[in-house]
């Protein structure tokens, strides 16, 4: 029988233009909810809907939208029956957009202003109610602003907004206040489950706020009016659980980023904005957001920590898909890894295409064999049963998938800066999604046709026959 759905439990990366590698702005996350839970890829058209309005069906907020609707990729759940959960996606305005990073606040802010879980918005509806009718990253912020101040806000909640030029993180912490901060140009964020922006600079450039955010903290008496004004203190939670749960995936995004400075995984001031050590490649986000500690004790693929992990890794058997969204000038793709990050490879979508492949089209609750979510969650479960066994063979073909769809990437960004013709473009783009769509999936059947002829010798109904006999 199939549940409501709960609030994501995600990881969130965001890297300004001059720290990554090729002068990219990157957003990303992974978004962990059920085990088996299908998403799909869609790229939703540009249209023009009279009286168009949204309803939720996860609660009772609505709005009326903007007749004019953008073109945006995005990755809805299977079902629209407990809401429609877009959750990523890049519009035709080279506007990235990922939500949400579930967050959550303090009992001392909660009682004074405390969420509309009825009517406020909340994470299944904000895809859609945003990306399509923006045209930069603060216009989303502000957009989003606007309504959690007007409608309310559900609950705490991370949402990530990028164009071609920066990146910014915006945060909800109560039922009407809200913050959002630029990400330096030269500096990444890993965020993991906490509100996580700390010193906020009022009346400048790389921040944006609620209307009364200082009024609300000082007449409330939440802080002192002669202290720096530290939105993680207090909006946020500083729990035992967040020690375990939460800060050590921000110390293990920052290790692999940022290996010079020693910090402790359970830490309540990890930093939020932190400057790599070296340039950032799109192939290094898809570390950070494919981690689950390897080559650390904590690493829950070692069979000593079975049944005693120490602390929550990144990647969960709980994801149901992982994203980057990376803007370079002109240059847009929509990174997608269907089910679990650590056993899936990150396919370099086209997000102005028009035609989806057709088994990112696909995939219900209950297995089937026609669905890329499923294709990628069959060979990661088949690995399960034995990653000391079968995990070299899920590298190798994660390493093929990826060197594959790459090529064939550029291979159709070639073709593309020759090409004048918007038609001819077009054609391009689809073909080469749908191509890289099934390089990847024809290599990840291949390994699980592989895996399962392996493992047919593994039953416990195994018995050597005597030869003798």
């Amino acid at each position: 029988m199939s549940t409501k759905m709960g609030r994501s439990s995600c990881t969130s990366i965001l890297i300004g233009k001059k720290a990554s590698l090729n002068g990219s702005v990157i957003i990303g996350r992974n978004e962990d909810a059920k085990t088996a839970w299908p998403k799909h890829l869609a790229f939703n058209k540009h249209e023009t809907i009279e009286n168009n309005h949204f309803k939720s069906r996860d609660n009772k907020f609505e709005i009326d939208l903007p007749n004019e609707k953008f073109a945006y990729s995005s990755t809805p759940e299977w079902t629209d029956k407990y809401g429609i959960f877009e959750e990523d996606g890049i519009n035709e305005y080279h506007v990235a957009m990922s939500a949400t990073e579930s967050a959550y606040a303090n009992n001392r802010v909660m009682a004074i202003d405390p969420f509309d879980t009825e009517k406020g918005i909340l994470e299944e509806a904000m895809i859609t109610v945003i990306l399509p009718y923006i045209k930069s990253a603060r216009e989303g912020v502000k957009r989003l602003g606007d309504i959690v101040e007007k409608h309310g806000a559900a609950e705490a909640n991370g949402i990530l907004f990028s164009d071609n030029k920066e990146a910014w993180y915006m945060e909800i912490g109560s039922g009407h206040q809200w913050v959002a901060q630029r990400i330096p140009d030269d500096s990444y964020a890993v965020v993991a489950n906490q509100l996580s922006i700390q010193s906020v600079v009022f009346n400048g450039n790389d921040f944006m706020y609620s209307k009364n955010l200082q009024n609300f903290v000082y007449d409330n008496k939440l802080w002192p009016e002669d202290a720096v004004f530290n939105w993680r203190r207090i909006f946020g939670t500083h729990d035992d659980s967040d020690l375990h749960y939460n800060t050590p995936r921000v110390w293990i995004g920052q290790k692999l980023l940022t290996p010079s400075v020693e910090q402790n995984p359970e830490s309540f001031e990890l930093p939020f904005i932190q400057k790599p050590d070296h340039p950032i490649s799109i192939q290094d986000a898809q570390a950070v957001l494919s981690n689950h500690y390897q080559n650390t004790p904590y690493d829950l693929t070692n069979p000593k920590n079975k049944n005693n992990a120490t602390f929550r890794p990144i990647s969960v058997a709980t994801t149901q898909e992982s994203h980057l969204l990376e803007l370079k000038d002109e240059d847009m793709t929509h990174w997608l890894a269907m089910g679990v990050s650590a056993q899936s490879v990150y396919v370099p979508f086209y997000p102005q295409g028009t035609k989806v492949p057709r088994m990112y089209k696909y995939g219900k609750e209950t297995y089937s064999t026609n669905s890329a979510y499923w294709v990628f969650k069959l060979a990661g479960n088949l690995v399960d049963r034995s990653w000391s066994k079968y995990g070299t063979e899920l590298v190798n073909a994660q390493k093929a998938a990826s060197q594959k769809t790459m090529r064939i990437r550029y291979e159709a960004d070639q073709k593309l800066a020759q090409e004048t013709d918007p038609d001819n473009k077009l054609e391009i783009v689809n073909k080469a999604n749908n191509d890289m769509a099934k390089a990847a999936i024809d290599i990840y059947q291949k390994l699980s046709a592989q895996l399962i002829t392996a493992q047919t010798a593994n039953s416990p109904l195994r018995f050597k026959m005597d030869p003798n006999l």
